[in-house]
């Protein structure tokens, strides 16, 4: 079934991808996992049900991943109706998302909104554009 989303990795101004590095520097098995958690996100999208993911605040979702002992959560949001931008990813140690992790999604978000919009989006990203 082809996926109606597309994941993007969000990249910082100077080209810096926080998932991308987050995942690179996971060993090849936890990498795989992350891998395939992504692929159900972009199958499913906002129809990807607690536990796998969660709204958390203003647009805000999180990607829940459990890796041995540790509890993973990417940070995400939707936007144009067929794109999903991956903003960071942490280990979380805490009982709910720390609120700086939430608003550092915040600033990615807005800083991806600066410096696209629907058409130029539509152009680096979609392959049927």
């Amino acid at each position: 079934m082809p996926s109606q989303w597309k994941i993007i990795y969000y990249e910082t101004a100077e080209g810096e991808c926080p998932v991308q590095g987050f995942i690179n520097g996971r060993k090849e098995r936890e990498q795989a996992k992350i891998l395939s958690w992504l692929s159900l996100l972009e199958e499913q999208g906002p129809q990807l049900p607690r536990p796998y993911a969660d709204l958390l605040d203003d647009g805000i979702h999180e990607l829940r991943i459990h890796l041995s002992a540790t509890q993973i959560r990417i940070l995400y949001f939707f936007c144009y109706q067929k794109f999903i931008v991956l903003t960071h990813a942490f280990p979380k140690h805490t009982q709910r998302v720390p609120r700086p992790e939430i608003r550092r999604a915040q600033r990615c978000r807005s800083d991806f909104f600066a410096r696209y919009d629907d058409n130029s989006i539509r152009e680096a990203y979609d392959e049927d554009a």
